[in-house]
This record gives structure tokens, sequence and C-alpha cells, in this order.
């Protein structure tokens, strides 16, 4: 187990001490990477902080890339539950649009756990590649979903499909033709991805360079600048998305 949610059956007392322990261990490497930073992940300083020896701890990890997986999965699933949270919690009609909403809790979440935020969109740790369909792919897809929601909320496919776009190469509408499957990106259709791609590439951009520390020189304002670049980008969205696809 690797701190994956159990489902099914009732957990056995040896199933929820095992769950706990995990759940200690996860904490006790959130709160190393908190003080010395992803790169300095160790799992003997983990085991010492636990009073345990490394080898009970792999029992739990057999190796540190489980768990620096399990982390990375716990991360990005943390940072989805605070985005959905802050989604669900804002009416239909909201002011800012809900779109707005998620983009100032993602912001937020990683102006709170910068060190968290750094361990998975950062300089990837060294030796270690994450599983290409683990739990942290899941867990990005969630995020994802989220966000595409909010996007294009209120938009019919027809309109994203007469999206007004830069027209695409034939060998990238092939590859999308290929990639956007059903269960890929919600089957979106191919002139709403680069459109998808550039919102994602200013909201989560203006974060790295926050929480990374090069747009500083703003100060207290860096959160009003953020919600004036996440409205204006919204706009620029809705006004390439036509009202009426027959017209078009």
């Amino acid at each position: 187990m690797n701190g994956d949610e159990p489902a099914g059956a009732p957990l056995s007392l040896r199933e929820r001490r095992w769950a706990v322990a995990v759940q200690e261990i996860l904490a006790a490497a959130e709160d190393q990477i908190a003080e010395n930073g992803p790169a300095a992940l160790s799992l003997r300083a983990v085991a010492r902080s636990l009073g345990m020896t490394v080898q009970a701890l792999y029992h739990y990890f057999p190796s540190r890339d489980e768990l620096v997986t399990a982390l990375v999965t716990k991360a990005y699933g943390d940072l989805a539950d605070a985005v959905q949270e802050a989604v669900d919690a804002a009416p239909e009609d909201s002011d800012p649009p809900r779109m707005v909403i998620a983009a100032e809790r993602y912001r937020q979440w990683g102006v709170d756990h910068p060190e968290r935020f750094q361990l998975i969109y950062g300089a990837p740790l060294r030796h270690y590649a994450a599983p290409a369909e683990g739990s942290s792919t899941r867990a990005v897809r969630r995020m994802s979903g989220t966000f595409q929601n909010e996007l294009f909320r209120g938009f019919t496919r027809e309109q994203l499909a007469a999206a007004d776009t830069t027209t695409l190469s034939p060998a990238l509408e092939r590859h999308l033709k290929e990639f956007l499957s059903p269960n890929a990106l919600g089957g979106l259709p191919s002139p709403a991805v680069p459109i998808l791609i550039s919102a994602w590439g200013q909201m989560h951009g203006l974060v790295v360079l926050e929480v990374f520390g090069h747009t500083s020189f703003v100060g207290p304002h860096q959160a009003e600048m953020f919600r004036l670049a996440m409205l204006a980008m919204l706009q620029d969205v809705r006004r390439r998305i036509p009202a009426d696809v027959a017209a078009r």
C-alpha cells in the first residue's frame, strides 16, 4: 500500500494500523520537505524522525521512488481537493466567475505550500520518474478536469469546435484527433485544445513565478494582479468561442 484510500470491505485491525503508519510516514516526509526542500528528501531522516529503522520504513515503502510517488500523489490530491472545494462553494453565477475562483485557490495553495508545490512542479528529483499511468497521473487528470469544466462552462461541443484559433498544421491536427479520445481531455474538439493549454499556461505560469519568488517586486498586490490576469484570460477565451455557431 502507498497511501491510496482502500475501498470495499471494512479494514482489518492490521490494515488500519498499516494505513496509520503510512500516513505518519507521509506526514514526516512532508515535514522534511517543508524544512529542507524536495531535493533533500532522505528516507533515513524520515525513519529517524519516527523512531524507526530504515529497514522498517522499507516495509511500507520498498523504495525511495515509491515514497516520492505517494508524496506527489498526495500533493496533487490535496491541491485538487482545495480547488474543487472552492468551486463547489461558489454559486453558478458567482462574481468573480468560478474559473477565476478555481485559479485563485490553485494559487493560494501554491503560496501556502511552496515546497510541496515545488515537489510536483519544480525541477524533477534526480533519478526519479513517476509511473506512466499511476496514482499521480490519475490525480493530475482529476484536477485538470475541474479547470477544463470551469473554463468552458456554458459552452456546447459545437461552440468549442467552432472556436477561433490559429489554423493547426496537418500534423498537429492528426495528432490531436488520435490523442483526443473520449477519455482524453473529455474528448474536446481540437480547436479548443490550444485555448485550454494557453489558459493553463497563463494561470500556472503566474503561480510558478510567484511561488519561486520572481514576482516579489509586486509587493503585497500579487493576489490582485493575479485576479486581473485571470479575468483578462477568461474574457479572451470567451471572445474566441462563438455564441452563434450557425452564423459562423
